[in-house]
């Protein structure tokens, strides 16, 4: 084992991967050495507490590790992200499943992970430590291994919603947007180490605010740097297209900008999403996806679903599945519906999980039946690439062109990080295959 050494392991959103980064270049500059969990001294666990799914794949983790290294007294077990914050009780079923660790860190403590480290050294263990306040962490410059194409950069944290299935708000907080010129700073920063790559990322990137700074001034000042490089904008809640269309416009009109948009919509049904609190109506979507498709006929759309919410009739369901057919999104989403912790959402009446299984199983056979022509209109496109990493076969490239589209480029034997012109001769589903022009 490694003296001053860790591991990382991270779950669930960008957000945490943002996190995870910030972590690891502080630990790295305060002379920390990133291994294997067999090698390292602190194991990290970034957790994510979204969906029971992805929470039950965390609990069983965590039994394993403190299984393997709970009695070793040199090894040291601390818990970060959403999933110990999600409900009152929640560091209580931490501590059933790892009852000896060395600290639980909240989201905006991680600036004192060395620190924090020290103190375990002295011996201390159990420690919970809890921010008293929200940090801007765009102001954590991160480091990346050599080779690394994309990079992530939060711009705020927390929401102004109030949904009634989604537990994450109470770990993330009230919503918190970080300074413009620190996002910039640390932009630049990032390009500096070869990144073509950038991804804007917060529980919903359209409500942010800075003093008198709206999201298209923001991007405006990115894509103004001079290196060339796509920029993808994280989640956008379907009120900001419905209020604030023109901005949104004016966002994809920017030639670094792709044009992809995920906007997560939930459900097809008026009456499911008022159960849900989300303050919209379906019918006040259409008219601005029409609009965007009209301006940008390229558009890819990401969209998430919730299968079987508390009260969804056979109705409202063929309400989504209708939803789908229309709106034909590039990326569908479903999660199947679970009563998650500190929720309005958990004391309703649920559904049996047989029927949301199955409804999941439907939805996903409409939505891979509308990709079988979806991307015909691709073949014989021609234009940049960005080339990420290696492909699914040999002497194969993965990359995106400006909708955020998969493109795979066979016989590829140069490095990644490249913009090549490509020239779309098939489609597969989601995938499109090209040549180097």
């Amino acid at each position: 084992m490694l003296k001053n050494s860790f591991y990382i392991e991270t779950y669930g959103c960008t957000s945490n991967k943002a996190d995870s980064y910030i972590i690891s270049t502080i630990l790295i500059n305060s002379n920390f050495i990133q291994t294997t969990a067999d090698n390292a001294e602190f194991l990290i666990f970034n957790t994510c507490g979204v969906k029971e799914q992805t929470e039950n794949k965390i609990k069983a983790r965590l039994r394993k590790v403190y299984e393997l290294y709970g009695k070793n007294a040199n090894k040291y077990i601390v818990i970060a992200g959403c999933l110990p914050h999600i409900a009152p009780s929640y560091i209580d079923v931490i501590k059933k499943i790892v009852p000896i660790f060395s600290a639980i860190i909240d989201l905006d403590k991680i600036n004192d992970i060395v620190e924090i480290f020290e103190d375990i050294k002295q011996g201390k263990h159990n420690l919970i430590f809890l921010a008293e306040k929200s940090i801007d962490k765009s102001e954590f410059l991160i480091d990346h291994p050599p080779g690394k194409i994309t990079g992530i950069i939060p711009i705020s944290e927390g929401c102004q919603g109030a949904c009634t299935y989604c537990c994450v708000k109470n770990a993330r907080g009230k919503l918190n947007c970080y300074n413009p010129q620190n996002i910039l700073h640390n932009i630049k920063y990032q390009l500096n180490q070869g990144i073509k790559q950038i991804y804007l990322t917060s529980q919903d990137c359209s409500i942010y605010k800075y003093n008198g700074t709206e999201l298209v001034d923001l991007i405006n000042k990115i894509v103004n740097l001079k290196d060339n490089f796509f920029l993808r904008i994280g989640m956008i809640n379907p009120s900001f297209l419905i209020n604030n269309l023109n901005q949104l416009i004016n966002i994809f009109k920017l030639k670094k900008v792709y044009q992809f948009l995920h906007i997560p919509i939930q459900s097809g049904s008026n009456k499911i999403l008022e159960k849900m609190q989300r303050p919209y109506l379906i019918s006040d979507i259409i008219e601005p996806i029409d609009i965007l498709r009209s301006e940008f006929p390229s558009l890819s759309i990401s969209t998430d679903i919730i299968c079987g919410f508390p009260g969804e009739s056979e109705y409202d369901f063929h309400r989504t599945i209708n939803l789908i057919k229309w709106l034909k999104p590039e990326i569908l989403n479903i999660s199947k519906f679970t009563g998650r912790p500190g929720t309005k959402a958990k004391k309703m009446k649920q559904l049996d999980s047989r029927l949301i299984k199955e409804r999941s199983i439907r939805l996903s056979r409409v939505f891979r039946n509308s990709l079988s022509t979806l991307n015909k209109k691709w073949i014989g496109w021609e234009g940049q690439v960005l080339v990420l990493h290696e492909g699914s076969t040999e002497n194969q490239a993965f990359g995106r062109n400006f909708a955020y589209k998969n493109v795979f480029i066979n016989e590829y034997k140069d490095n990644f990080g490249k913009f090549l012109n490509v020239k779309i001769y098939k489609i597969d589903g989601f995938n499109l295959y090209g040549k180097i022009k």
